[in-house]
């Protein structure tokens, strides 16, 4: 599968009469290696561009899985938007395959091989999760959302407890264990990301939290953007 997928990606370079490169996200393991029936798109780092962001999707087909190639240069403000649109893309097609799926393409750095993240239902939001809350009113199982925010400089922050809320200052090395002090019950996850976090830094968080063994949380399959 690997040797196809390269192939795939030359044969798009040269078709675009130039070759370019893209910086794949890192990842020390994942779940993932083999996709059967795929369809490329790249979001390309490209510093001529306004946005500093080129999206090729010529490949692509709705029928099939699509595997999502993002510079790991690129800002979440830079990339989300065309990510969104490629979901919104797929989602409205006249042509429909319900078990194809949405992947991130990475590079597995503890296989030395392609890795992938599915994101196939999560839904991006151009704001903070407070902000969405706030706007929800008959949002369930509100009273047990805990939101971590992850700023520029990669401080994490838990939120914990609505009937004593108290904020848990956490790490990329710590948050594992810190999200073990999150009360008892059905806790709901709600990822928030600084707009300006590299593609590479969101993809580090993502699968760290998507190995973990949470016993009192879930992660949501809404994730926020914030400045």
């Amino acid at each position: 599968m690997k040797y196809i997928f390269y192939l795939i990606i030359l044969s798009v370079f040269f078709s675009c009469g130039k070759e370019k490169t893209i910086l794949l996200p890192e990842i020390n393991h994942s779940n993932i290696s083999e996709i059967k029936d795929v369809s490329p798109a790249y979001l390309f780092y490209d510093e001529t561009k306004t946005d500093s962001v080129e999206l090729n999707r010529k490949n692509l087909i709705s029928t099939t899985n699509w595997l999502v190639n993002v510079d790991k240069r690129l800002t979440l403000k830079q990339a989300i938007p065309h990510i969104k649109f490629l979901q919104e893309k797929k989602k409205n097609s006249s042509h429909k395959n319900e078990n194809a799926k949405n992947y991130f393409t990475c590079n597995d750095t503890s296989k030395k091989s392609l890795g992938f993240i599915e994101f196939t239902d999560v839904i991006f939001h151009e704001e903070s999760s407070e902000e969405y809350i706030s706007k929800i009113s008959d949002l369930k199982y509100s009273e047990n959302i805990k939101p971590i925010s992850i700023n520029l400089k990669g401080e994490i922050s838990i939120l914990n407890s609505n009937s004593k809320p108290f904020i848990i200052k956490s790490t990329k090395e710590t948050i594992l264990n810190d999200l073990k002090k999150l009360d008892s019950g059905k806790n709901i996850i709600f990822l928030n990301f600084n707009e300006g976090l590299f593609f590479q830094d969101y993809i580090t968080y993502k699968s760290l939290l998507l190995k973990a063994d949470l016993q009192y949380a879930t992660l949501s399959n809404q994730e926020f953007l914030h400045n």
